[in-house]
């Protein structure tokens, strides 16, 4: 799976976007580091490999790792610097709470903090929707990017 590249100095303005989801009752927040395991374990029910990224994101400081919550209860998460400084990955959001933009809010909540720490450019790995993060936040594909830093995985 290929690649994708964002330009962080040009990114949409998503303040619409995070009111929206606070209007729907939605919380956007880093997740904190005493909720490790309860992020960890909502990142599982997506890959077992994304459980171990969503530790290492709560082990970063700041933390690296966003998270949706209504009442109490996760509906996202999307994390940054876990794989590979500068990449943003994994994301997922609950089938009951898809259609909602939580997905792009997560994706634009980690990829403002790649920005803010200094970062002008973001990587995208091993992408799947590639046409949602390319109308998200502009990302392009890297040619030549598959299958980049994801070869030789263990399982």
């Amino acid at each position: 799976m290929i690649d994708m590249l964002v330009r962080l100095y040009d990114l949409p303005d998503s303040s619409a976007l995070y009111a929206q989801a606070a209007a729907r009752g939605v919380v956007l927040r880093r997740a904190r580091a005493f909720e490790k395991h309860t992020v960890a374990a909502f990142a599982r029910t997506f890959s077992e490999k994304w459980a171990s990224e969503v530790e290492v994101a709560l082990t970063r400081q700041p933390v690296a790792c966003f998270i949706a919550t209504r009442e109490a209860r996760i509906l996202g998460f999307a994390c940054h610097d876990t794989t590979q400084r500068g990449f943003f990955g994994p994301t997922g959001v609950s089938e009951d709470a898809r259609g909602m933009g939580l997905g792009k809010a997560l994706l634009m909540l980690s990829l403002e903090a790649l920005r803010d720490t200094g970062h002008a450019y973001a990587i995208i790995g091993g992408v799947g929707p590639r046409e949602f993060y390319a109308k998200a936040c502009g990302a392009i594909e890297i040619p030549g990017s598959d299958p980049g830093i994801y070869s030789d995985l263990l399982p």
